[in-house]
């Protein structure tokens, strides 16, 4: 008997109080990164949608909270008005679909202004105990 586990590289440890935002383009990444950077958390936007590596969130961000933003395909076309958008958006939901599926909190934007965004999801971290850490100008 083979074991397929024992050729699989480990999953790293989360970082403690890392958070990582993921999502469709145009769903409020890195507006929301910013935000929540601003209040002092550890966040980074993962651009997951991009790659064909399933849990990337996972092995390179090492979150202890992922964030799973999402928008629809009416919301996108408002944002983003171009050709393709329709079939982009497929293609990067499959990209996230294990995203989605472990994430800690998930949140669809479309009817959200960013300030509302940020708030739900700092009701959503303080909820999960996790508080943004002291940050002072030597830690940057």
């Amino acid at each position: 008997m083979v074991d397929a586990q024992a050729d699989m590289p480990a999953v790293p440890e989360p970082v403690p109080g890392r958070i990582v935002v993921v999502g469709v383009c145009a769903s409020g990444k890195s507006v929301l990164v910013d935000g929540l950077r601003a209040l002092g958390y550890d966040a980074r936007c993962c651009a997951q949608e991009h790659s064909y590596v399933p849990d990337m969130w996972r092995r390179l961000s090492r979150p202890e909270v992922l964030i799973y933003l999402d928008v629809s395909l009416r919301a996108l076309l408002r944002r983003r008005r171009r050709r393709g958008v329709e079939a982009m958006l497929v293609q990067e939901q499959h990209r996230l679909r294990l995203a989605r599926e472990h994430c800690d909190i998930y949140l669809d934007t479309e009817t959200l202004d960013e300030v509302q965004v940020l708030q739900r999801v700092v009701a959503a971290l303080q909820a999960l105990g996790l508080e943004p850490a002291s940050v002072t100008p030597s830690d940057t």
